[in-house]
């Protein structure tokens, strides 16, 4: 009995013994696990320069009220949650991994700034949890209106918090959630000119806008039949660019890059509209100049000739639409198709030659520079893209395409400047990457189908419903920069965030990689 007895206290002991480790164990555990959330020990593996000076400055510490956000708030889930413990042990592991195996000089902490990666790594839980009250006291007008549109459309468009406020954590001086005060000055190039150029020959011009010391290279592209698409056994070809078929375009001239800034914001600087002008005003207005200007390319009488006035340009974008990353040289990009035509028409009545975004086949047979291979350049699609097993175990070869195009892997996730790469045969820069082109023609999945061999400048599908768009852009896998890559227009989904009532005809809120380059028309004493 005394031996019985003596087990069981034994046993009582050693219960006894391993709840009070268990307990101690688990007041440890989750004192490293509330410690493991603190400020400091984020920095441990969160080294990059910026981060805590740029907190520091911005509105989650730098405020009236003397609030202070802490890191786990924002880039945690509530706590309390399964999701929080789900996604603080994910990050963790994710965090400590990337400490031990990368190196800091490596990383490029500028990119992870950009919405794309915010997105991830940001919890709009979080923001709601902390910002109860959409509308308090002192909130705009416009405040009011975005955050109505956030409330009606969260669910619906996925709407995030940080779309709109990107730097509220860490505070970025190259970002804006502001309309824009003023016109970026361009830099200085040169004397001002007081009249356009004179074109005479079918060679090689520079556009001078009269009155000021822009210009816009262009380039001659004489006309000529290829191949337009691409054969159902290339490699990375889609549906949308079958059947390969014969087309003959007539000779024009090509601007040798993008539109840039400076030339764009010459443009904006003596048409902007500053919101005076009612939409439904601005499209019929321009209306008529654009039925002026294609009359006259034609050859024939427009009624619209005594009605038009001056052409009523883009209102102040939201923010910085050049993301921070530069102007100058460096393509201009968000504005929407109608602010690109816009743009063909305001050029077209200063210099009086007929200027417009091109066609789809224009674009195509440029792009080409006379060759039929999927660039214009050496190499398959196979040997460049980041999309195949092999090249993502073993990398991929870019030796040649990084020197002709700006893509995903050498953009360093934003636009780059043209002086980057080199021109393609017919001296046309930045055709294949960069940002996207805007061409003339409405989108079809089928439009090779419907266009006949042979065919004489085609225009594409007399209606539709978005416009035609090549050349990928920054972010976009080599495969997916070929001559051939056709892509389209997503109105209403590159103005998902756009809170105005009407939304902008002018700017898209929800694209980056948007430009466009321009088309001159042979002069009618010109002989190509």
């Amino acid at each position: 009995m005394k031996k019985r007895s003596k087990k069981v206290k034994k046993g009582w002991l050693v219960g006894l013994a391993g709840a009070f480790v268990g307990v101690v164990l688990t007041l440890v555990a989750v004192h490293f696990w509330d410690r493991s959330s603190t400020n400091e020990s984020c920095a441990v593996c969160h080294v990059h320069d910026f981060v805590e000076e740029s907190w520091k400055k911005s509105s989650h510490y730098n405020n009236p009220s003397g609030t202070k956000t802490d890191c786990a708030a924002c880039h945690l889930p509530p706590k309390g949650t399964f999701a929080y413990v789900k996604a603080k042990a994910s990050m963790g592991i994710k965090d400590i991994w990337s400490f031990i195996t990368k190196k800091k000089e490596n990383i490029d902490w500028e990119s992870k700034r950009d919405l794309e990666h915010a997105v991830k790594i940001v919890y709009n839980e979080s923001c709601k949890a902390c910002h109860v009250n959409l509308f308090p006291a002192g909130i705009s007008d416009d405040g009011i209106s975005a955050h109505l549109y956030y409330e009606e459309n969260e669910k619906k468009l996925d709407l995030q918090c940080i779309s709109c406020h990107l730097d509220v954590g860490h505070y970025n001086p190259n970002y804006s959630h502001a309309k824009m005060m003023g016109v970026p000055r361009p830099k200085e190039r040169g004397d001002i000119y007081a009249e356009p150029a004179s074109v005479t020959s079918f060679a090689n011009f520079k556009e001078q806008i009269p009155a000021t010391d822009i210009d816009i290279p262009m380039i001659a592209i004489p006309g000529g039949t290829f191949q337009m698409g691409s054969d159902k056994k290339d490699g990375y070809s889609q549906p949308d660019e079958w059947p390969r078929h014969a087309v003959t375009v007539s000779p024009f001239f090509m601007s040798e890059t993008e539109i840039t800034w400076d030339q764009f914001w010459t443009f904006y600087a003596e048409t902007m509209s500053e919101g005076r002008t009612p939409p439904e005003s601005v499209y019929a207005n321009n209306g008529r100049i654009a039925r002026r200007m294609e009359a006259r390319r034609l050859g024939q009488p427009s009624d619209d000739d005594d009605e038009v006035d001056a052409v009523s340009g883009p209102t102040p974008p939201f923010g910085n639409p050049d993301q921070g990353w530069g102007m100058g040289d460096r393509p201009a990009i968000t504005m929407t198709y109608y602010a690109a035509e816009t743009f063909c028409q305001w050029l077209s009545l200063k210099t009086g030659r007929n200027y417009r975004l091109p066609t789809e086949a224009e674009w195509e047979y440029a792009s080409r520079g006379g060759t039929e291979t999927p660039y214009f350049f050496e190499g398959k699609p196979a040997r460049f893209t980041s999309k195949s097993l092999r090249n993502k175990v073993f990398g991929a070869d870019t030796t040649g395409i990084n020197r002709y195009a700006i893509y995903a892997v050498n953009s360093r996730n934003r636009t780059q400047e043209p002086s980057r790469v080199k021109a393609n045969p017919f001296g046309l820069k930045n055709m294949l990457g960069n940002v996207l082109e805007y061409c003339s023609d409405w989108y079809s999945a089928d439009a090779y189908a419907q266009t006949p061999d042979g065919a004489v400048d085609p225009k594409g599908p007399a209606t539709g419903t978005e416009h035609v768009v090549r050349g990928g852009n920054y972010a976009a896998d080599a495969a997916d920069v070929r001559s051939a890559t056709r892509a389209h227009t997503e109105h209403d989904a590159w103005l998902r965030t756009d809170p105005q009532n009407p939304k902008s005809i002018w700017w898209y809120s929800d694209v980056k990689g948007i430009g466009f380059r321009i088309v001159c028309d042979v002069p009618a004493d010109v002989v190509p």
